[in-house]
């Protein structure tokens, strides 16, 4: 009996296009009556982006099943191109051997990507169907610091001996086309005893010498190389200063361990900045619509019930100055004016310690010099702000003194919010807490109980002109 096929057999080029709840459908339909060729040639068919979504769309069980059914190096492909976050899960829910030969198909940086954030018992588990020296090596590359030279190189590189000839050099890259081809070489490297790293062999020099030439009389002695623990900002400026596609890494005594390359510390620098967004933005963790809306709704309210208990402690001093603010009614016009510009200088302040901090210009023991830095800037901007603010509150009461007590307020928090925005990221990086996580809810509360404070507290003095 011929089992039934989904209706939709054209190549995505053939048909309209269609949104991922339908792609999905239709993948869900072939995952489940399907044969396996039919399933790999509609992911073939899909451009890597179409694909991706489906699989986003998909059920758990159904995600399971597909990578199941494609062979290694498909579902490689494929978990590729899905957010990592839904790729942790797949792995993870995949049996162990499953998942292992999957990721024996992926470059190395990116294995070691998702062996390092995987739970270690599925972590553990996966490596222990691996080839042990191949399980070995990629838990040393998982254990590199992300943001460094060993985090991001891939341990594939082209290398040979000193003492062999073009000819044998040549005859082993053809018999292994299919791996070198992956790698999109530029250069061989040379390496002597130990795998120590003694040059760099260009492909144009290895295709016009002559068959008895040997690698190491046609090499480039003493490469450019960097230490496997060199962070992503000396990184970022070192292929800045050279026009590299990548360049070698090594650790101990010289010894070659991989290649990093320029795409990989660019993609790794765009990763940094879009999760410090996230989390300034209060997603914890990465977040897609597709996950279940439980978890969710979770990992936002971690972040939301915290809010809630600051904005309660900030709203308390208003509470104190009800009587103030009962007598001149037009201060709670001013009073989120007030809050939300503070909180923009200040949060222009952290964005910028941010920055200096992920490219190792600043360090946190440099706090005074940043606050006098900072300070300047903080006075001129205050100064503008206060008088704009000013003139429009003696315009809206008709009453200079109010415009005056708005004016000092918005100006004092102003220079406040930059000297507390600006050294909070030094403080919780020498503390060990996340820079983008705590200081957005900590510069909030601050700056609101000040500006709150200093605009109540000065009508009350001056409670008398005003009212």
């Amino acid at each position: 009996m011929d089992t039934p096929q989904p209706e939709t057999t054209l190549p995505p080029e053939d048909r309209p296009a269609e949104s991922a709840e339908q792609l999905a459908e239709e993948l869900s339909e072939l995952v489940r009556t399907g044969g396996d060729d039919d399933l790999s040639q509609y992911i073939e068919w899909l451009e890597p982006r179409e694909a991706a979504r489906a699989v986003c769309e998909l059920s758990d069980e159904d995600e399971v099943r597909l990578l199941e059914r494609l062979v290694p190096q498909q579902a490689s492909d494929l978990l590729i191109d899905v957010p990592e976050v839904e790729a942790i899960e797949a792995v993870a829910a995949l049996p162990p051997e499953t998942s292992a030969a999957i990721l024996q198909q992926m470059p190395s940086n990116k294995q070691a990507d998702l062996v390092a954030a995987l739970a270690e018992e599925d972590a553990d588990a996966i490596l222990a169907e691996m080839n042990p020296t191949e399980a070995i090596k990629l838990q040393q590359l998982a254990s590199y610091d992300p943001d460094t030279a060993g985090g991001l190189m891939q341990t594939e590189v082209v290398a040979f001996r000193e003492n062999s000839t073009v000819e044998q050099i040549l005859e082993r890259m053809r018999g292994d086309a299919g791996r070198f081809r992956q790698l999109d070489i530029q250069y061989a490297y040379v390496v002597a005893r130990g795998r120590k790293l003694v040059g760099v062999l260009r492909l144009r020099d290895l295709l016009l010498a002559d068959d008895t030439a040997t690698a190491g009389e046609l090499m480039i002695e003493d490469p450019i190389a960097l230490d496997v623990e060199t962070p992503i900002a000396e990184l970022d400026e070192f292929f800045d200063d050279h026009a590299f596609l990548g360049v070698p890494v090594v650790g101990a005594e010289g010894r070659l361990l991989g290649v990093v390359t320029r795409a990989a510390v660019d993609e790794q620098g765009q990763s940094n900045a879009e999760r410090d967004y996230r989390r300034a933005m209060g997603v914890v963790q990465e977040e897609i619509r597709t996950m279940p809306t439980l978890k969710r709704s979770r990992l936002r309210l971690s972040w939301l019930s915290v809010n809630i208990l600051l904005n309660v402690v900030a709203a308390s001093v208003i509470a104190g100055f009800q009587s103030t603010l009962e007598q001149v009614i037009a201060l709670a016009v001013f009073l989120p004016i007030i809050s939300d510009m503070s909180g923009c200088s200040g949060n222009q302040a952290v964005a910028v310690s941010m920055r200096e901090l992920s490219l190792g210009l600043i360090e946190p023991r440099e706090l005074w010099r940043v606050w006098r830095k900072e300070a300047t800037v903080g006075v001129l901007n205050g100064l503008a702000l206060g008088a704009l603010l000013g003139a429009v509150g003696w315009w809206y009461a008709g009453n200079p003194w109010l415009g005056l007590v708005v004016a000092v307020a918005l100006g004092a928090n102003t220079v406040v919010a930059v000297l507390i925005g600006s050294s909070l990221p030094l403080i919780l990086k020498a503390r060990g807490v996340d820079p983008a996580l705590a200081s957005g809810p900590i510069l909030t509360t601050v700056t609101d109980m000040c500006g709150f404070f200093l605009v109540l507290g000065l009508a009350t003095l001056m409670l008398s002109y005003l009212a």
